[in-house]
């Protein structure tokens, strides 16, 4: 099956070595300092796959700052120790056992297709296509249960969105070792929303169980 796979697009190999001759050279200290001394992120990301989510340049950050997954809708599944695989579970296992991270945020945004797509799954559009996307977006049963239906969709969606935050830092909390870092106060949680459009951040307030604007 090996040899069906291609070489880079001329673009992308362009790009590249643009960023070699730019980029890294102007910090090639700082990444031989990260190859020899290993990583030792202060925070992880869950955030969407969207390409239009750029987790590490909303804060501003350089390589090695931030431990990074990515996965559909930036869900966290309850934790269950199954034997099967569990991509999201594993990352967020390694960032709390191994690099005893500080800070764990889960990172929505506005217009989010896999909102979309699981607003529409658990209103019995269930597309049949779909060999895994339905099953993930499972996850999501709780949150959409929690939203009001008796307004606009575009309203109902926007709340999915939080809904969907919440559900998620909830599930953080099912696995021992997470709920331990927070008890131990070694583990903060954040949820937070980036408005792709404005740039904005809406953060949830322990307080009031609500977004704010940052």
């Amino acid at each position: 099956m090996i040899n069906r796979i291609t070489p880079l697009p001329d673009i992308l190999v362009s790009r590249y070595r643009n960023w070699k001759s730019t980029s890294y050279a102007n910090s090639e200290g700082h990444f031989k300092n990260l190859a020899s001394l290993g990583q030792n992120p202060s925070s992880m990301i869950i955030s969407c796959c969207d390409s239009r989510v750029h987790a590490t340049s909303i804060f501003g950050a350089d390589a090695g700052e931030f431990f990074i997954h990515r996965n559909i809708a930036n869900l966290v599944p309850i934790y269950s120790p199954d034997g099967e695989n569990h991509g999201t579970s594993a990352a967020i296992e390694y960032a709390v056992k191994e690099l005893k991270i500080q800070h764990l945020i889960v990172l929505g945004h506005t217009d989010c297709g896999g909102i979309k797509t699981g607003y529409s799954l658990h209103s019995n559009n269930l597309n049949p296509d779909y060999e895994f996307i339905n099953k993930w977006l499972s996850i999501l049963l709780p949150a959409f249960n929690n939203i009001v239906k008796d307004v606009s969709q575009e309203e109902q969606l926007e709340k999915f969105e939080e809904e969907s935050i919440k559900n998620s830092v909830i599930n953080l909390f099912s696995f021992p070792y997470v709920k331990k870092a927070v008890e131990d106060k070694s583990l903060s949680i954040h949820g937070l929303i980036h408005n792709i459009a404005t740039g904005g951040i809406k953060f949830l307030n322990p307080i009031t169980e609500d977004f704010e604007n940052l």
